[in-house]
């Protein structure tokens, strides 16, 4: 226990600092008596007995008492005095203590069972308590403990007077320096009086600054004073340095590195724009004598102020350890600030200095205003002596107006003196139209500005009534300009640059720039209308002349449309002939159909306009339609000089609203008492003022084109009437080819199936009984051998009938005969059994076929066309068959088309073996196979001399031959055609390229196309 006493003892001695006793004490006051809860007890200064737990140490599983306050009357009452009296109170459990329920009531409260409360007294005073609480358990204090308690206390208690002392010693010091200050604010007084009074021997404003930044780094020895200027977006930039030598310059510095400016708008202005808890002066003071407005920042430790790693990097550019910044107010508003660097290390800035700053900066914000006021007085001088000027270029201006009459002189004239005159970007005068929109006429404007393409000018904010006139801000300035009583325009001044306050006399001279202009206008509009006259009388009499050309080629117009006959050449020759007699842009000829819709069916249109084929494929107008060609019917022309007019019926639009028409005439097209369509002139580039004789030459071409198309359709009508004559007369013929054709194949079926059938009788018997017959001939020989054998040495006249009849040949030749007549009855019979299925006379519906045996019939019968003859080689037949199912179609049809198709390629390869045009084997290649869609695709093709292109595309029409005459009907191949294509729905066409064969190609689906889909 002493060692603990020792430890704690000594630990009080060691610190002066009453705060710090108080909390080592309860630490190792609680570890030494291994107790829950040391606390110290305050009471408070005029209120009687009551207090608060100021100090405490506590176990984690029990309560803080810290800052609870007490002022219960038990303590009062019962311990308070004893206290106050230096007694001494220890608990060994308080509800064997003997006190007061409401006394144990607040202890239960703070969890106390058992508990040593000893009095603090400072200079006879009770100051406050030293409680040790037992909150687990009762406890059984020690004597020793309390003892040790005790002497704690009584430490404490010296402890308490020793920072009293300290306290008033401290107070001592400070009266003593502040009479010091005192003093040497006097001193500053003069000081700053002098360097006021330098700053104010100039008006100069490079002069004051350069005076203020030395005198200040003179009388307050830093080692740089410099003044930072504000942009208006808030940048900076230093403008006035006073620096050490040694030091790096900051002007200097931020020229060659840009960011430097970047950085001090960015980071060091930023954090300048208020003021930080890091001020130590302003915590320290309360802002002592210096408002929020006039200290920014007391800094004398950058490193322990809390500042950004942003503004320490440019405080380090800066060279700085401390400073300190003012602000310098121009009026009311923030102009810069005046910076005070120390680089060499930390500066703790006095009162006084910071209250030399604030003086200058006032004095040089004052000096701002007095530089300022000097520049107007300078600057209204200048504008004085400009206003003069001014006035004399107007008379100048003036003059050089009233020279010209030619409004586009005028104009340039204007707005390049006007824009010289008030030095401005851009002057331009715009002009309004009758519907009070308008444009830009006229334009000047500096190198480096894009000019005015005829906008609307923003005139409404600037010209309404509600707008009050004033000397501010604007960016333009207007002036009507009046030609007589009318508003003409208005003579417009821009100043794009920057903002500018237009003076009064700058108005004025616009103003009377405006009034010569008026004056001008109405002098080159007199000379106009002059112009305009005698514009007009040459224009008639070019009319007058344009007339009579008119009507030549009028006439001669007329004439080449009665030269033809042919619609095409007469819409044509109309459209071209009536753009170039009227000079336009575009002629068109508009047909109605039956139901009043309609088309255009001709167009000449001149270089640069987009074609009305291109523009819709057809028009259908509404009105038009419902009406029957509305009043066009009755024979209305339509003559609009000018769209925008408004003197036309909106009912025409659709027919002009795409052709981008500016002007246009139209005029009814009748065909006997119908009408036909229109006939359209359009200009496009400008309004046209239609004139008497433009329209009759377009009626009269109307009426010559309504006699052209009744004459072209009767003619047309003619020719259609001998077409279907000539038309009706060819499929007669084709029909009567066709039902000859078909009656040959019938009558050629009926006969190949009676000879088929006559031959397969005695064929039969013939097959039949050569079976027997080699059986009797095989006994008869066995007969003979038996004979020979059993009669070695016949009869003379035996021997000699058998050698006479060499039976030994007889023998030897009968047994092939025999097989040949086998083999010959076999073949009649599948020539017979060919024929049959080829003319297939049972078959006159459609029905599943193999179509491979349609095809080796047809073979079969023509077998003697390829074999080898005395002149020609035998023709090789190629087979590559696929696997086909069976296909529903006409039988005995198809068959057909096979025999004609092959019997040409045969005729073909002998034609070309006669002509030495064929090197190789003769080859036929029949090729089958199914492809996609349910469709047998069938190929034939030889190797001859091919088919030309002119010849190939009419091979399937009717009564074509290439063959001699006798030697071919022409109507092979077109029956073939419709019986593949018409008949069943397939395809069939020729490939050839001469000297390299030729092949048809057919498709047939397998199935009736009425089943198929």
């Amino acid at each position: 226990m002493k060692t603990a006493l020792s430890r704690v003892i000594a630990q009080i001695r060691e610190s002066l600092d009453i705060n710090t006793i108080f909390k080592v004490t309860v630490t190792e006051v609680r570890q030494s008596l291994n107790t829950d809860r040391v606390g110290v007890f305050r009471f408070t200064p005029n209120l009687g007995w009551e207090g608060e737990f100021i100090y405490e140490d506590v176990g984690d599983e029990w309560s803080a008492l810290l800052t609870t306050k007490l002022g219960d009357h038990c303590l009062t009452e019962e311990f308070a005095r004893l206290h106050q009296q230096g007694k001494i109170t220890a608990m060994a459990d308080i509800h064997e203590a003997g006190i007061s329920d409401c006394y144990v009531q607040m202890l239960e409260k703070f969890q106390v069972r058992a508990n040593i409360v000893v009095p603090l007294i400072k200079c006879q005073d009770l100051w406050g308590l030293l409680c040790i609480h037992q909150c687990s358990s009762t406890r059984q204090w020690e004597t020793a403990e309390i003892e040790f308690v005790q002497l704690i206390a009584e430490h404490l208690a010296v402890a308490l007077q020793q920072a009293d002392y300290i306290e008033q010693a401290k107070a001592q010091s400070a009266q003593l320096a502040q009479a010091q200050a005192r003093e040497k604010a006097v001193e500053w007084q003069k000081t700053i009086a002098i360097a006021i009074e330098k700053i104010r021997q100039s008006l100069d404003l490079e002069t004051i600054f350069r005076t203020s930044t030395a005198e200040i780094r003179k009388l307050i020895n830093t080692d740089r004073v410099a003044i930072y200027r504000f942009n208006p977006d808030w940048t900076g930039e230093f403008v006035f340095e006073s620096v050490r030598e040694g030091w790096i310059s900051l002007i200097d510095e931020q020229l060659q590195r840009p960011e430097l400016k970047e950085n001090v708008s960015e980071c060091s202005a930023k954090e300048l724009a208020k003021t930080p808890v890091a001020d130590t002066y302003l915590q320290d003071t309360e802002g002592g004598r210096f408002t929020r407005g006039e200290v920014y920042r007391v800094c004398p430790d950058i490193y322990n102020a809390g500042f950004s790693e942003c503004y320490l990097n440019v405080l380090e550019i800066y060279q700085a350890r401390a400073y300190v910044i003012i602000a310098i107010y121009h009026g009311q508003k923030l102009w810069g600030l005046l910076a005070v660097y120390q680089n060499t290390g930390i500066r703790d800035w006095q009162e006084d200095e910071v209250y030399l700053l604030t003086q200058v900066s006032t004095q040089l914000g004052v000096a701002l205003q007095q530089a300022e006021y000097l520049q107007q007085m300078q600057i209204q001088a200048a504008e004085l002596s400009k206003a003069a000027e001014r006035q004399r270029a107007l008379a100048n201006t003036v003059e050089k107006i009233r020279h010209s009459l030619d409004i586009e002189i005028i104009f340039t004239t204007t707005t390049q003196e006007v824009r010289g005159l008030l030095g401005v970007e851009r002057v331009a005068i715009y002009r309004f139209h009758p519907d009070w929109s308008g444009e830009f006429v006229a334009d000047s404007l500096l190198n480096g500005w894009q000019p005015i393409i005829k906008p609307q000018p923003p005139t409404e904010r600037l010209l309404s009534p509600e707008t009050q006139p004033g000397n501010y801000a604007r960016n333009e300035i207007f002036v009507p300009i009046c030609q007589g009583e009318k508003l003409w325009g208005l003579l417009v001044a821009y100043q794009n640059s920057r903002l500018r306050y237009w003076q009064e006399e700058e108005t004025n001279l616009l103003a009377q720039v405006g009034v010569q202009l008026g004056i001008a206008l109405q002098q080159a509009e007199t000379l106009q209308q002059v112009q305009v006259q005698a514009e007009q009388l040459a224009k008639a009499a070019e009319r007058e002349r344009k007339a009579a050309a008119r009507e030549k080629a009028l006439a001669a117009t007329v004439e080449k449309i009665r030269r033809s006959l042919d619609l095409n050449t007469i819409f044509i020759t109309s459209t071209q002939e009536v753009r170039r007699l009227l000079e336009v842009d575009r002629v068109i000829i508009y047909r109605f159909q039956s139901d009043w819709s309609g088309e255009f069916v001709a167009e000449s249109l001149a270089d640069g306009w987009t074609p009305v084929s291109k523009i819709v494929d057809a028009i259908a107008d509404d009105y038009l339609q419902k009406t029957q060609g509305g009043d066009f019917a009755n024979g209305k022309i339509i003559a609009i000089n000018d769209i925008h007019s408004r003197n036309y019926s909106q009912h025409h639009l659709a027919l002009i609203k795409t052709m981008k028409a500016r002007a246009y005439i139209v005029v009814p097209i009748f065909q006997g008492e119908q009408l036909w369509g229109l006939l359209g002139a359009y200009q496009n580039t400008q309004p046209h003022e239609w004139q008497e004789d433009e329209i009759d030459l377009l009626v009269q071409i109307s009426t010559q084109l309504g006699v052209g198309i009744q004459q072209a359709e009767l003619l047309e009508q003619t020719k259609c009437q001998k077409e279907a004559i000539a038309h009706a007369l060819k499929e007669l013929q084709e029909t009567q080819s066709q039902l000859i054709q078909s009656e040959k194949m019938a009558s050629l079926g009926q006969l190949v199936a009676g000879i088929a059938h006559e031959i397969n009788n005695p064929i039969s018997f013939i097959y039949g009984n050569i079976t027997y017959v080699n059986e009797h001939t095989e006994n008869l020989f066995k007969l003979v051998d038996g004979y020979k054998k059993n009669y070695p040495q016949p009869k003379k006249e035996f021997q000699e009938q058998i050698a006479e009849l060499d039976l030994d040949f007889i023998a030897d030749d009968l047994p092939k005969i025999l097989k040949s007549m086998m083999i010959g009855a076999e073949r009649i019979s599948q020539l017979v059994l060919s024929l049959r299925s080829f003319a297939r006379l049972d078959e006159a519906k459609m029905k599943p076929v193999d179509l491979h045996e349609g095809i080796d019939s047809t073979l079969l019968i023509l077998q003697h066309r390829l074999e080898a003859k005395n002149d020609f080689p035998a023709i090789e037949v190629i087979k590559e068959y696929g696997e086909l199912s069976e296909v529903v179609c006409y039988a005995a049809q198809m068959n057909q088309v096979f025999m004609n198709i092959i019997n040409n390629s045969i005729d073909a390869l002998e034609s070309a073996m006669s002509l030495d045009k064929i090197t190789v084997t003769p080859q036929i290649k029949i090729s089958t196979k199914v492809i996609e869609n349910h469709t047998i695709f069938i190929s034939i093709a030889d190797n001859g001399c091919g088919i030309l292109e002119n010849v190939r595309s009419r091979i399937f029409e009717p009564f074509f031959t290439t063959k001699q005459p006798g030697q071919g009907t022409g109507l092979g191949l077109s029956i073939s055609y419709k019986i593949i294509v018409e008949e069943h729905g397939g395809k069939i066409n020729c490939i050839s390229e001469p000297g390299k064969g030729c092949k048809f190609c057919i498709e047939i689906p397998t199935q009736p196309l009425a089943a198929v889909n």
